[in-house]
Parts: structure tokens; C-alpha cells; sequence
């Protein structure tokens, strides 16, 4: 993962933030490029005490549907994986307690043919612009 994120602060508290932003059902209310989720598999306890769960990402590129699986889960970060053709995507998220709230950091990479670095910083202003409209959700 790159070592800069993309930090976003949100008027609640991290637990709730995290509840909002794991669950993949909420992804199209902020995800931008995201029209659905389906095949939803809800968490379940892991072994290092984490929760995982499995979906389908329908994106607003038709055809494009990467299958995404939680990697690592617990109350100070979050991380999801995807996959579509040769192509892995990672996203990290990180809460930290602030003054009014938390901040969540997130981290992207993807890898594959080449590419995955050109797409992973041309995916940064979406992903600042993602969380901002999910901080402004909760914060209504």
C-alpha cells in the first residue's frame, strides 16, 4: 500500500463511520462508481477476531462487475479486496478518534498489466471525493 492516504474527516464516531463504510449494501449511496452491490455474503467472526464478507461490485461500466472480499477487519481499520480480469484492487481503511469525530484514511493500489499504478492515482480524486459524500451522509 502507499505509504500517503487520503485523509477525510467525519462528524461521528469511528465506530459508526466504520459500520457504514464496511457494509457494502451503503457502497452505492457514496461510491460514485458503483451502480449496485450484489451477491452480498455478510460477515462472519474470523479467527484473528475479524469479520469477513464477500460481494459483487455492479459498476457504471457495464460488464465490469469485480467480485470483493474483506481482508483484514477490526475497530481501527478495514480492508477490502477485488479482483476483474487481470486486474487486484486493495483499499485500506483507517479511523482514527479526532475532536469532532474521526478520520478515516484510506489507502489504494491496484496492480495489473502495467497499468495499476496510473489507475491508482488517477482513482485518488474519486476515492476523496467518495468518502467526503459518505462524511456528508452521516452527517445528516
Amino acid at each position: 500500500m502507499p505509504r500517503q492516504g487520503i485523509a477525510v474527516e467525519f462528524a461521528v464516531p469511528c465506530a459508526v463511520a466504520r459500520a457504514y463504510l464496511s457494509d457494502p449494501r451503503n457502497r452505492p449511496a457514496w461510491q460514485s462508481s458503483l451502480r449496485a452491490v450484489a451477491d452480498v455474503v455478510p460477515g462472519r467472526d474470523g479467527e484473528a477476531g475479524g469479520v469477513e464478507a464477500t460481494w459483487t461490485d455492479v459498476t457504471v461500466v457495464p460488464g465490469i462487475r469485480p467480485r470483493m472480499r474483506t481482508e483484514y477487519d477490526d475497530a481501527q481499520r478495514w480492508i477490502e479486496s477485488g479482483a476483474f480480469g487481470p486486474f487486484r484492487a486493495t483499499l485500506e481503511l483507517a479511523f482514527e478518534p479526532a475532536a469532532h469525530g474521526c478520520v478515516v484514511t484510506a489507502r489504494f493500489r491496484v496492480l495489473g498489466l502495467g497499468l495499476g499504478r496510473l489507475i491508482t492515482v488517477a482513482s485518488i480524486p474519486a476515492i476523496r471525493a467518495d468518502l467526503r459524500r459518505a462524511a456528508a451522509i452521516l452527517a445528516r
